[in-house]
């Protein structure tokens, strides 16, 4: 049987890293094992959700590199849901519940003032007809709750292990709102049966979440997919969420990381395999194993994530390279031009500034060309190395008297233009004598 995975956001923010990591081990643990990756919208909160967020979800997906098999959106299918929610009241696991919100906040602060579980003490499963009548007479529409059996669940988690939850610490999951729209939990259960999903892997703030799914798979005459729950990620700034944002991957995208290597990151964050900056996600595939994820929880750092952006560009081949200048705009750099740059840039955009400074014509600023047109007079001649800086700049010291500032910002601003900018050894070898030697006696160049 093919293994199936699927992702299923809510249109309701932005991706950010923790959901992406999600994303990223279904993709890749379908993707190794030859399986099919299903991207399902979870659209339902029609308040909340937004085309806007749908065209984000699938575009940062797409920069990623995750494309899905088949997508599709519950807000579609709605009627399936219906269908299942009539068959749980047939079967006598899904009951009406006529409290308001108030009522039920009043039990939950009660049980909590006595040291209690806040679990619903199924009050409306004592209701008779002619109670609820009368509730439907006064205009009260019911909420409805799914009927926890008292059998075990238990489960073989993916990542976490042998797995057991109690049954009777767990409080019957509201399905059905009084407004009749329908909550994640059935509809989740519900499209997993139909598109045969096998493996659910998600975070483990969803643990109890599994459980009661288990639960109504089996009311639904179905068998629950293989469970797998992700160690949830930290920081030491912030909590992590869509809701208080700063880590969505459009941010990233803004300054810079590249997508490979916001894949590397997030898929041996947590393992005790090197985070080493994979070039493209066949290498990652292979390398991947879903029992090598950690159980707990793995600290999101930035810094580590930019770190490792630059060793992937440091170490990123031309031909890479070069498609990521065709979104940059900048289709003309050459093989050259890249090898020479890459060890003195941390992102793809920083190419940038070096090319405009080579291969713009610099027109002379306002300054005093005395100490450059002396510093041109020792110019070596061609070819150039990383070490013809060294050798020029110690005997433009002799001849000019200067050194330090005094001696660097003369050259580095006829040269560049700029007071500060691109390491002057490197950049020295990619403007080439001609440029180098007009440019320090105050020519356009």
């Amino acid at each position: 049987m093919k293994l199936i995975t699927r992702f299923a956001p809510s249109p309701t923010g932005f991706l950010h890293v923790g959901n992406v990591r999600t994303a990223l081990i279904n993709w890749l643990f379908a993707r190794s094992t030859g399986g099919k990756f299903i991207l399902r919208i979870d659209d339902t909160d029609t308040e909340r959700s937004e085309t806007t967020y749908i065209e984000a979800i699938k575009r940062d997906l797409q920069w990623l590199g995750l494309e899905w098999d088949e997508l599709f959106f519950q807000s579609e299918r709605l009627e399936k849901y219906e269908a299942a929610k009539q068959k749980l009241i047939e079967n006598g696991r899904l009951y009406p519940c006529y409290e308001t919100q108030e009522e039920l906040a009043l039990k939950k602060k009660n049980l909590l003032s006595r040291n209690l579980p806040p679990i619903y003490d199924r009050a409306s499963l004592k209701l008779t007809t002619s109670q609820k009548e009368q509730f439907e007479k006064q205009g009260i529409k019911p909420h409805w709750r799914f009927l926890i059996s008292e059998l075990a669940i238990a489960w073989n988690d993916g990542i976490k292990g042998p797995m057991s939850l109690v049954p009777g610490n767990l409080s019957d999951p509201v399905l059905i709102r009084a407004d009749g729209s329908m909550t994640y939990t059935l509809a989740s259960v519900v499209d997993d049966i139909e598109f045969g999903i096998t493996n659910v892997i998600r975070g483990e703030d969803h643990l109890s979440n599994s459980a009661i799914h288990i639960q109504i798979f089996e009311a639904l005459n179905a068998r629950s997919p293989n469970l797998a729950h992700l160690s949830l990620l930290t920081s030491n700034e912030q909590e992590i969420s869509k809701r208080l944002g700063g880590f969505d991957i459009y941010s990233l995208r803004q300054v810079g990381i590249e997508p490979m290597a916001i894949n590397s990151f997030l898929t041996k964050i947590g393992t005790s395999d090197p985070i080493y900056p994979y070039q493209n996600m066949q290498d990652l595939i292979r390398n991947f194993v879903l029992s090598d994820l950690g159980k707990s929880p793995s600290n999101y750092d930035q810094r580590e994530l930019e770190i490792l952006n630059a060793k992937l560009i440091h170490a990123m081949p031309y031909k890479i390279a070069k498609k990521r200048f065709e979104t940059e705009g900048l289709d003309d750099v050459g093989e050259e031009f890249w090898e020479i740059t890459k060890h003195n840039i941390a992102n793809i955009r920083e190419i940038s500034s070096w090319w405009q400074i080579c291969n713009t014509i610099l027109e002379p600023t306002a300054m005093d060309y005395e100490i450059t047109k002396k510093a041109a007079t020792v110019l070596p001649k061609e070819p150039w190395n990383i070490d013809t800086w060294s050798t020029w700049i110690e005997e433009v010291k002799k001849i000019t008297k200067k050194s330090g500032k005094e001696l660097f910002i003369p050259i580095r601003k006829a040269l560049t233009g700029l007071e500060s900018g691109p390491e002057l050894k490197t950049l020295l070898i990619l403007l080439r004598y001609k440029k180098t030697f007009d440019r320090l006696n105050g020519k356009s160049a």
